[in-house]
């Protein structure tokens, strides 16, 4: 994801209104590597700044989305997700207890699709997603056990 400054000249390049409360979103996402939720995005920039809206940070995240500043990330964990890691491709990690994500770089050059297999889509792109504990979960599952 571009910085402060970029995403600033992009939001006003694509005509887009630029005001403090979305600069302060661009702020809580630099960096972000746990995938937040709109909800944890409000709960951030609302430390930083009380006026904020949930409506604000909700259109911000989908305007970043539509310009392929974040990608929205739907992962079976009952809310979507927004990773500001749109540099390099990846793939998730996701716990299934806690439901954390992290991004997970590995290759998967020797993947092929099968002749036909496609079923007429034109593919562009893959991601798996792998589903496991975290190591803040795993102790407290064997524990239980």
């Amino acid at each position: 994801m571009k910085n402060v400054e970029e995403l600033t000249e992009l939001f006003r390049a694509s005509g887009r209104k630029v005001t403090a409360q979305r600069q302060c979103i661009f702020r809580v996402l630099q960096g972000q590597v746990t995938h937040p939720s709109a909800e944890a995005v409000y709960a951030m920039a609302r430390a930083e700044m009380a006026t904020i809206s949930l409506k604000t940070v909700y259109q911000t995240l989908h305007d970043l989305a539509e310009l392929g500043q974040v990608a929205a990330l739907d992962l079976g964990t009952g809310t979507v997700r927004f990773d500001p890691n749109v540099e390099a491709s990846h793939h998730h990690l996701v716990c299934r207890q806690c439901g954390k994500v992290r991004d997970l770089h590995i290759d998967f050059d020797d993947l092929r699709v099968p002749r036909g297999a496609t079923q007429g889509y034109e593919v562009r792109s893959a991601e798996v997603v792998f589903r496991g504990l975290c190591d803040d979960c795993r102790p407290a599952r064997a524990g239980a056990a």
